[in-house]
């Protein structure tokens, strides 16, 4: 793919819409990664809006409250999602049989668990999917890490890399909810 970074970033970073426009223009695979987290209704519905069939990749990893879960279901017939659901290859009642409860994160478990429950399920995604594009819905204010980020980037694979709502605070995000009439979930654990 032959575009220039620094001017996408610099004309469109702060364009969610435009920028989420200006991807699915590539023509290339696109899908968006969501995890029904607070806010995900509105790059859900970006990314709707671009392109209605994008696919929507929900590693699902068992773990989540009841309330993501009816978000997850309420979002998904609203915005009538093509939603792909990954697992873990074992479910949660089998891991925790096994290996007890939820590690907490200063257990030196813990990084085995995010592999097992997390990572691995959104790699056999990218492996069977094979996207172009990847637009996910991180943010600056999440961690210093994210917050040295830019918009658009390329992954080491030439994945275009896509964060719409990178510089967006939770106002804007609240806001963008309402004026939609977008569903929101607050009541997330990860």
């Amino acid at each position: 793919m032959s575009f220039d970074l620094d001017k996408i970033n610099a004309d469109l970073g702060r364009k969610p819409q435009d920028l989420v426009n200006w991807a699915v223009s590539l023509k290339k695979k696109a899908i968006c990664t969501t995890n029904f987290r607070p806010f995900e209704a509105v790059i859900l519905h970006l990314c709707t809006q671009a392109d209605p069939n994008m696919p929507i990749i929900w590693m699902d990893s068992g773990y989540a409250t009841p309330a993501t879960y009816k978000f997850a279901d309420e979002v998904t017939r609203q915005l009538k999602l093509n939603l792909v659901v990954y697992h873990p290859q074992r479910s949660r009642a089998h891991r925790e049989a096994l290996d007890g409860a939820t590690p907490s994160i200063d257990d030196p478990r813990h990084a085995a668990f995010t592999k097992e429950v997390k990572l691995e399920p959104f790699e056999r995604a990218l492996r069977e999917l094979k996207p172009e594009v990847w637009f996910t819905a991180i943010r600056a204010e999440d961690t210093a890490v994210r917050a040295a980020m830019q918009p658009v980037s390329l992954n080491n694979d030439g994945l275009v890399k896509v964060a719409p709502l990178l510089y967006w605070t939770s106002k804007e995000l609240n806001d963008y909810c309402k004026q939609h009439g977008l569903p929101n979930n607050f009541d997330y654990f990860d």
